[in-house]
Formats: C-alpha cells, sequence, structure tokens
C-alpha cells in the first residue's frame, strides 16, 4: 500500500510539474491584452513592439486554449507532409523581398511546401481602395439581391497596395512571376484574389509614400466608423479575401487559414480583421468579429489606409480542411498534452486548438470533461438542413439531402421519450434559425451529434472530445469531408450510407442505441 501512494505522488508531482512548464511555455508566447476593447488605435505612429512589450493594446488578447502547443517560426520543426505541417505549423521557408531601412517599409513571406501557399506579411503597406475594382461590401442581403459574384470578387489596379521603399528604389513591382509561381502559385484555383493581390503591389519612394505621420484622429474609434483619408492603422491588421461566404464548410476553412496565419506570424494579440472583398452582411460574420479584434471592409473605408504591420492571408481552398478532399492527409486526432510528451507526425491537436478557439470567442467554457452520464441526461443534436436565403444569387431553398428528414426527426424523439438506459434530450438542431453563438453551444453541450451530410456539420470542429458522430449520406452527396474532420479531431465516426436519399427510420434507431450504448446508456 506505502509503495503504490508514493507511485501515486510521484505521478501527480510529475503531472503538476509538466503542466506548469507547458503553461509558463504558453505564457511567454502570449501577452495579455490591457484592454479588453476591440476597436483599432488610431494615433500618431509608433513601432509596434515584441510580444513582451509594455505598450497599450486595443486588440483582444488570445484565449488559454488547453490544446495550445507553441508555433514555431524557425525552420527546425514540421518535416513535409507531417501533420503539423498540413495544419498550419509548416510555413517554413521564408524570403525577404523587402528589408527595412532606415524606418522604410518592409514585406516577408513563409512558405509551406505541403500546403503550397504562403503566408505573407509587411510593415508601411498603403492601401487604396478607389484602386480596387468590386462592390463596397458589408450591405444587407435584401439591398443587393440578383448581384453578380464577378461584382463582389476583387480585381486589384497597379498600386491597389504600396510599401514604402525609402530613399532608393530599385523596381518598380514588389514581386515578379516567378517569385510568385514559387511562393504563391494558382493552382487549380481560377482567380487567386490573394496572389492578384501581391502581384500589384508597388515600391515607392518614402517622399511619396502618403501616410501623414503627424496625424492625430479625432475619430472615436470603436466600431471602425467614419475614417478618413490617410489613416494609420497601428496594430496589425489581417487582410482576408473570401470566395463562398455564405456556406459554412468553406467559411470555416477561411476561419481556420486566417488564425494559422495570426499564428506562424507570432502576433501577440488577435488582429484586426479587413475584408478585401465586396460581399454583403451573412450570419457567419458574427464569429469574424468573435474571433478577431474588430472587422472592416476594405471599400468602406473613404481613403488610402496605411498599415504598420498587415498580414495576408492564404485563401481556405488552401487549407488541410480543403485539401484533405482531393488528398490523403494520413492524421488522426489526439490530445495537446500526448504531443508534448511523444511528437507523432502522424498526429495532431491543431483542429482541437482551433475549434477550443471558437468556443473561447464566444465566452463558452473551455474546462468541461464528458464522462459518465451527464446529470440532466445526454444531448443528441440533429443538425437539420432548413430553407434560408444564403446570398444573392440563391433562391432560398437548400438541396434536400434527407427526403424524409422530419419523419427521422419524428422517429427519433418519441425513441428518445421512451428510452429505458438512460435520459435522453434530442434537440432540434434548426441552425438557420439560431445565432452562431447558440450553434456552437449546441454542438459543444451534445453526447451525439447526428445529421444529413451538409455545411452544418462542419460545426463538429467544435464539438468535445468523446463526441460521437452520425452522419447520414445520400448516394447523391458521398463526400468524406465530415468523417476527416472526426479523424482529424479523433472522435468516433459513424456513417449510414443510403440507397437514394430516404432513410429507413428503424436503421436510425439502431444505430444510435449502439452508439448509446457504447456510452454506458
Amino acid at each position: 500500500m506505502n509503495r503504490r501512494t508514493t507511485l501515486l505522488v510521484r505521478t501527480l508531482l510529475f503531472l503538476f510539474v509538466l503542466n506548469s512548464f507547458s503553461l509558463f511555455l504558453y505564457f511567454i508566447t502570449h501577452k495579455a491584452s490591457s484592454s479588453p476593447s476591440s476597436s483599432l488605435q488610431l494615433k500618431k505612429p509608433r513601432t509596434y513592439l515584441t510580444p513582451l512589450s509594455h505598450q497599450t493594446h486595443f486588440s483582444k488578447p488570445w484565449p488559454i486554449l488547453p490544446s495550445y502547443l507553441p508555433w514555431s517560426q524557425a525552420p527546425t520543426t514540421a518535416p513535409p507532409r507531417s501533420c503539423e505541417a498540413y495544419f498550419g505549423n509548416g510555413f517554413m521557408r521564408r524570403r525577404d523581398l523587402l528589408l527595412s531601412r532606415g524606418g522604410a517599409g518592409w514585406f516577408r513571406c513563409r512558405h509551406s511546401d505541403t500546403l503550397r501557399s504562403s503566408v505573407c506579411e509587411g510593415g508601411r503597406l498603403r492601401m487604396v481602395p478607389e484602386r480596387i475594382a468590386m462592390a463596397k461590401g458589408g450591405e444587407d442581403l435584401s439591398a443587393v439581391m440578383g448581384r453578380r459574384e464577378e461584382e463582389e470578387l476583387p480585381a486589384f489596379q497597379n498600386g491597389a497596395f504600396e510599401v514604402d521603399g525609402g530613399e532608393v528604389v530599385d523596381r518598380e513591382f514588389l514581386v515578379d512571376k516567378k517569385f510568385l509561381d514559387e511562393y504563391v502559385p494558382r493552382g487549380g484555383i481560377d482567380r487567386h484574389t490573394m496572389r492578384d493581390l501581391i502581384a500589384k503591389i508597388r515600391i515607392v519612394r518614402g517622399k511619396d509614400f502618403q501616410c501623414d505621420e503627424d496625424l492625430i484622429s479625432k475619430i472615436r474609434i470603436m466600431g471602425w466608423k467614419d475614417f478618413e483619408s490617410d489613416e494609420w492603422i497601428e496594430e496589425p491588421a489581417l487582410l482576408v479575401t473570401r470566395f463562398e461566404y455564405a456556406n459554412l464548410f468553406h467559411t470555416v476553412t477561411d476561419w481556420y487559414s486566417a488564425y494559422v496565419s495570426s499564428r506562424v506570424t507570432g502576433l501577440p494579440n488577435r488582429p484586426h480583421l479587413i475584408f478585401v472583398d465586396g460581399h454583403c452582411v451573412a450570419p457567419l460574420e458574427e464569429t469574424w468579429r468573435a474571433l478577431f479584434s474588430s472587422l472592416r471592409y476594405a471599400k468602406n473605408f473613404s481613403g488610402s489606409v496605411c498599415f504598420r504591420h498587415a498580414i495576408l492571408s492564404p485563401l481556405g481552398y488552401e487549407t488541410a480542411l480543403f485539401k484533405g478532399l482531393t488528398e490523403d492527409i494520413d492524421c488522426y486526432g489526439a490530445p495537446a498534452q500526448e504531443l508534448w510528451q511523444n511528437p507523432d507526425d502522424h498526429k495532431t491537436a491543431r483542429l482541437s486548438e482551433f475549434g477550443e478557439m471558437v468556443r473561447a470567442a464566444f465566452g463558452l467554457p473551455l474546462n468541461v470533461h464528458r464522462g459518465g452520464k451527464p446529470l440532466f441526461g445526454h444531448n443528441i443534436l440533429f443538425v437539420r438542413r432548413e430553407d434560408y436565403l444564403a446570398h444573392p444569387r440563391h433562391g432560398g431553398k437548400v438541396e434536400s439531402r434527407l427526403s424524409n428528414e422530419q419523419e427521422v426527426f419524428d422517429s427519433l424523439k418519441s425513441w428518445a421519450s421512451n428510452y429505458k438506459g438512460c435520459k435522453i434530450n434530442l434537440v432540434n438542431g434548426l441552425f438557420a434559425h439560431m445565432s452562431m453563438k447558440d450553434q456552437v453551444r449546441a454542438i459543444q453541450d451534445a453526447s451525439v451529434i447526428i445529421g444529413a451530410h451538409g455545411a452544418g456539420l462542419t460545426h463538429i470542429v467544435s464539438a468535445l472530445p468523446k463526441t460521437v458522430i452520425l452522419e447520414i449520406i445520400s448516394s447523391y452527396f458521398r463526400r468524406p469531408h465530415f468523417a476527416y474532420i472526426s479523424r482529424w479531431k479523433g472522435l468516433e465516426y459513424h456513417a449510414i450510407n443510403l440507397a437514394g436519399s430516404h432513410a429507413d427510420t428503424g436503421t436510425v434507431i439502431k444505430e444510435l442505441v449502439d452508439i448509446m450504448k457504447s456510452l454506458g446508456c
């Protein structure tokens, strides 16, 4: 008994020391903000210092995430095609295109050979919105019905962005085609907006870099309202171009790419966000605002804007979430503590880290652990597909993936109310009529998530460990999106493959009975 007690004490002591060391590493790479405000700071310019700087910030701090592991900026880790490289910690090949001389601007890109994309960033960068052809963006959907997609995607003129080259400028444009083909390849993307943006960046002499260094804004910053021309944005800003902005799956790929870009560039706080596109407002914007410090559309500025530090986020198409649909990404979800002690190129905690980031952004608790029978019963969340108006070119009708969805739901409701093994709460996941925060909360509270193949299931990136996923797959929509996400998060996944689009209710109930028994219910 004494030997067992001694072993237990030593084990607890070891875990305490390991946890303390992990927290130490976390805090030295994260600086808590001294202000919770989500506004931008426009003042007399000053250098944005290191993560350990003591200057006042107006950006949101990074939350403490249980699955967080340090992100490296050194080319010494993440072998090509490893899980770390696929999920964003592999932007190792750095190219400095412009070095700062005498306080002038700078620009560099970090390339991932695995994802075949780059995260680029620069300082003393100027955006000239009138040289970007696109709709204003940010309008109410009802005001722009019928607008063509081509009007919403940016077309950049030469000099849409300029960088301060100092006193000596040896070329007009920042990059050439050779660099673009190597660091920002077009791949299978017909209209690569971020590549086009970088291609049009001009280098200008310091005397022609028109930003008023002595300007002191008289504008109240909160909400990005009433910006005048030639304003300085002092804190880091993330520039994002979106395509399928009303579809949850594609928007999650954009969220993830933006999150990764913020991490690999070592930002001490969450950046401010600028949409360099002309899309109208969509419900998914609620999460963009929660994740980042503030949000503004590029065309909503009334004049040119200068950035002390700007980061260009790769397209969502260039993330593992999207590439995994056509590439074999041999990765499996694992706890961060396990990978901290025993790194494994075929395991990842990055998607769990990101899911925790989404939950934390909405103020949802992160110290929730699922085990045994819940006090108030198991929640089975049925994710429904509903008709709703998604974008200006949408008719308001969603394509059915489960022709008898209501029949299946009604059968499950009757089964759940009469189940003897334990208490079951069947949750009607009418996501189109719920706020994004309520959707994420429903995912977090679910022991089992069931639904027909559809973008709404992408929310499982925020599911807790030990959540079970049951996907009902029509023969017309047999795609691997959610099987992969489940695997990359380490979630138990089941599928019912239909011969058409009609599900047998008895088969669905039998599958759920087996799942509930595996949960000890």
